[in-house]
């Protein structure tokens, strides 16, 4: 798969991934300068940089997304921050009909953004 223009992001992923890459760290799966690597190239894409736009547009999180949230936590009995990142995939798709896909690794929100209709990356 080729670069894409950009990439639509809940705002969490600005926690979410360093988090989760120093979590990596920590369970000995990745080396720190690779994490720090990592995490800089991440922010890179978030925040852009004096060459370059950021890749991301950022979701912010507002109560429609939270009570979007709260309830496909109850439906698909998902964690507090997969919620929140289902709701806000629902949130871009109603803003842009194109935003179909869904990016992630975690099993129990690959299954609901399916549920929803999302084509999932990777297959």
């Amino acid at each position: 798969m080729g670069r894409l223009d950009a990439i639509a992001v809940c705002a969490l992923a600005r926690v979410e991934v360093p988090a989760a890459l120093w979590g990596k760290v920590r369970m000995r799966q990745l080396e720190p300068a690779d994490a720090g690597t990592l995490v800089l190239e991440f922010e890179a894409d978030f925040f852009g940089t004096e060459e370059e736009l950021p890749r991301f547009a950022v979701l912010a999180v507002g109560m429609p997304v939270l009570e979007e949230a709260a309830a496909r936590a109850a439906a698909h009995g998902l964690r507090a921050y997969d919620a929140v990142q289902l709701a806000s995939a629902i949130a871009a798709r109603q803003a842009d009909e194109d935003c179909d896909s869904l990016a992630c690794f975690d099993r129990d929100l690959r299954d609901a953004a399916a549920a929803c209709g999302f084509a999932l990356i990777p297959e």
